[in-house]
């Protein structure tokens, strides 16, 4: 058995029928070159012999009885391939915006925990190529595409790459395909020997008993809790976000709006601001396109947005490249300041003087402090008490900035020619940015809760019209302000002040019940 770690299990805790927690990718592949278009049998047959390699594939959960401890991870030994894929017929008119409306629907809908938690949808017979209506009798090349599921309490963003680069080949030339290595289940944990183990673990750890005690009787633990914490005098001035339209309570829909730019522009304005990141352009280019939609929707854009940034702490030793090993920082996105091309200057600023720039917060320093469990009973309590309305949220969204394959890859000869990537929304956070990289190209990928976020399909255009006036900004700036020292911003103990809050709230909160 394979136990999932604390922030493991709290992506299995958060989700709830608004907030599926799992990771969605759409691949695009060109067939054109292949002699016939790629069969839904030869995928089957080309995964089925890659499976050894992606180990989590044939591991389904093993629930720990009255939740007295994480989840383990075992061997499903009722495996079967074909309960984890589905193929879908667009038709030979279909084109791009078909397939992201599919794929919105299709990512709705939250994995079913009886299985191994992934699933992959096989899209057949659309139109790479023009993508406009009055376009539509031109023929394209010829394309099919993966929807794919992936679950947060399995994978992050980065260790999802991996395991996708793992099932994709590096040439053009249609691999043979292997006979599927021999497996065999390991033999299913007794239930017996799981609550042993679980009881271990409680011993190990004592005071967390309260907090797996409260999620086996979560309505009654909730309604205390929810009364303890309005009794405790907490510093909501510390959640210093400013109010925004994403910060509303979402519903299940979806929209994928990608956005796609070339590298070479990015690092081009880069090199003109001098002593800046490449991370930092594209934070620069999302906070512009952000006030520019918010700027759109009559919003009050006076404060500055505040982003919440994953960051990889995966080392390039692990044997075991699936599970959460993230750090995070929030991050001043200094969308008050009017310039783009100082914007981004600000933002290196006010990343590199901060303490989680240098050592940044770990997820597993809050999962430590705060059980899985009680960790998701803390955010429903966020969600339910309106906190992000009433008072001011913690941060505004969060923006992932992931490499991708700096070289093109393969299914069978049919060449991948985009991906588009989507990440949970949690309630109250109605938007997320994925920037993905992919052979010279960087797609900014807005996954959306439309009834939250209207009129996403106009954060497309704001990409472009924003990354033509950071280019004409940076231009512009005199290189005398390349040299001038700026002065210490509000994030540099932003993260630090949010985390000192609910480290506070908790010992008050233990102290409560311990009298």
């Amino acid at each position: 058995m394979w136990q999932l770690s604390e922030l493991d299990a709290s992506f299995l805790y958060l989700e709830s029928a608004n907030a599926p927690m799992h990771i969605g990718s759409i691949y695009l592949f060109d067939a054109s070159e292949r002699d016939a278009p790629l069969a839904f049998s030869t995928f089957i047959s080309h995964l089925r012999s890659r499976l050894h390699v992606v180990p989590v594939f044939r591991q389904r959960l093993k629930e720990i009885p009255l939740r007295l401890g994480r989840p383990y991870w075992i061997d499903d030994p009722e495996f079967s391939i074909e309960r984890h894929l589905a193929y879908v017929s667009l038709g030979v008119n279909s084109r791009e915006s078909n397939l992201m409306t599919l794929a919105s629907k299709i990512l709705e809908e939250p994995l079913k925990r009886d299985r191994p938690l992934w699933h992959i949808t096989f899209v057949d017979g659309f139109q790479l190529g023009e993508k406009n209506a009055e376009e539509s009798s031109k023929k394209g090349r010829e394309g099919f595409a993966l929807i794919v599921k992936l679950h947060h309490a399995a994978i992050d963003a980065f260790s999802g790459e991996e395991i996708i680069g793992k099932l994709l080949e590096y040439t053009p030339q249609p691999q043979p395909i292997n006979a599927p290595r021999p497996w065999k289940a390991r033999p299913k944990p007794s239930e017996e020997r799981v609550i042993i183990q679980a009881g271990a673990n409680i011993l190990r750890t004592p005071w967390r008993f309260a907090s797996l005690a409260a999620g086996a009787a979560e309505t009654t633990a909730r309604g205390l809790i929810q009364k303890q914490l309005l009794k405790i005098p907490l510093p909501f001035p510390l959640f210093s976000a400013p109010h925004s339209p994403f910060n509303r309570k979402i519903t299940p829909n979806r929209q994928i709006v990608p956005a796609k730019v070339e590298l070479s522009r990015l690092k081009a304005i880069k090199a003109a601001l001098g002593d800046v990141t490449l991370n930092d352009v594209v934070l620069g280019l999302c906070a512009e396109t952000l006030k520019r939609y918010l700027g759109t929707q009559d919003a009050d854009t006076r404060q500055s947005l505040i982003a919440m940034t994953p960051i990889s702490v995966r080392s390039s030793t692990l044997s075991r490249t699936t599970g959460n090993q993230m750090s995070a920082m929030l991050l001043d996105l200094a969308t008050n300041e009017p310039d783009p091309a100082r914007r981004i200057r600000k933002i290196h600023w006010n990343a590199v003087s901060s303490e989680p720039y240098r050592d940044a917060i770990a997820a597993d320093r809050l999962t430590e402090l705060l059980p899985s469990n009680m960790l998701a009973l803390s955010a429903r309590l966020y969600s339910e008490l309106q906190i992000a309305q009433r008072y001011r949220p913690v941060f505004n969204l969060a923006i992932t900035n992931v490499p991708g394959p700096k070289v093109p890859l393969y299914l069978q000869g049919a060449k991948l020619t985009q991906q588009y990537n989507t990440a949970p929304l949690f309630d109250s956070m109605g938007l997320v940015v994925v920037a993905m990289s992919y052979q010279g190209s960087l797609t900014l990928n807005f996954t959306v809760c439309p009834d939250v976020v209207p009129q996403g399909n106009s954060l497309r255009k704001h990409v472009c019209d924003s990354l033509e006036a950071i280019e004409k900004a940076a231009s512009e700036l005199d290189p005398e302000e390349l040299h001038t020292p700026l002065t210490e911003t509000r994030s540099q103990t932003l993260a630090d002040n949010a985390m000192g809050l609910l480290e506070g709230a908790l010992k008050r909160l233990t102290g409560r019940f311990r009298r």
